[in-house]
């Protein structure tokens, strides 16, 4: 018979556990940054609104070649555009564009898992001391949280570092801005420009009154350049500006919270305490708290009030 090895279950068990440096699964996902999802809000409203529009046209008789003139789509969208170049740097311009799939995609983020990741570097900093948390502030995707950590780490400052995190706060606003204004701007001039595609369009029929069905037919293709540039305004430019800043305001708060969560760990804050001041950052611990308290069960039958 031949000998066979054998296994040492402890041995086993030990090689399974993950090394001390290994970042908790729940801190681990709270740093990846969340996967791009479509938003259904964006997507409704305008499938919604040109539903109304398009439903509008149709129930008064008419067709929707009535609205399809690439004449007027040129003259409104080249020179909103082109008063948009005018009035904003190149820089600008293109980062608004790149950054439009923000209007059509949402990025999941769950700050519950934020939090637990949080709560968690916090309890090993409290007992093996912040420096330990190195090789987890390394391996975080997160950018803002990578570098609160690693700043927390490198033994910065209090003061210093919530300074330098709340610069990056500050500049990420500044530019989310200027995006937004990039569309605000577009919302602004378009409707001017469809006037001025109208006014062309009258221009052009006048010259042949002589035939008043002509006539009537080239007045209505000019006011196609109105219908442009009003609804493009209203249904795309300005509602793109306003999701813009929501997003913005959504990713200051996220940060908000990730430094408070931060300076928690640097002060060596209890974890539970850390816990109750980001919870208030999470919207469903949120609606939970605003819940009324149930009244208290009425007493017993047996029981007597003086």
């Amino acid at each position: 018979m031949t000998n066979r090895p054998t296994v040492d279950p402890m041995a086993t068990m030990a090689e399974a556990k993950p090394t001390p440096t290994e970042a908790p699964a729940s801190a681990r996902k709270a740093a990846k940054t969340g996967g791009r999802r479509p938003d259904l809000s964006t997507i409704s409203g305008i499938a919604l609104a040109m539903f109304g529009i398009i439903g509008g046209l149709i129930l008064e008789k008419g067709s929707i070649q009535d609205l399809t003139q690439g004449t007027a789509a040129l003259i409104v969208l080249g020179g909103t555009f082109g008063a948009v170049l005018v009035s904003t740097p190149m820089a600008v311009v293109v980062r608004a564009f790149r950054g439009l799939g923000a209007v059509f995609f949402e990025t999941a983020s769950d700050t519950g898992a934020a939090i637990a990741g949080l709560i968690q570097y916090a309890t090993k900093a409290r007992k093996q001391g912040i420096v330990s948390l190195e090789a987890e502030a390394s391996a975080i995707q997160d950018p803002f949280l990578r570098k609160a950590l690693s700043l927390a780490v490198d033994g910065t400052d209090l003061q210093e570092l919530r300074k330098m995190m709340e610069i990056d706060v500050a500049l990420a606003e500044h530019h989310a801005e200027a995006e937004a204004k990039v569309w605000e701007a577009a919302g602004g001039y378009a409707p001017t420009i469809g006037i001025i595609g109208a006014v062309m369009g009258l221009i052009q029929v006048m010259k042949h009154l002589e035939d008043i069905k002509e006539v009537g037919h080239g007045i209505a293709v000019a006011f196609v350049a109105t219908v442009y540039g009003v609804a493009s305004a209203n249904i795309l430019f300005l509602p793109a500006a306003t999701k813009l800043r929501t997003r913005m305001h959504e990713a200051t708060l996220r940060m908000d919270m990730i430094l408070e969560g931060v300076t928690g760990i640097v002060e060596g804050l209890n974890p539970t305490l850390i816990r109750m001041k980001l919870n208030a950052y999470n919207p469903h611990m949120a609606a939970k708290k605003a819940k009324p308290l149930k009244t208290a069960d009425a007493p017993a039958s047996g029981a007597r009030t003086k």
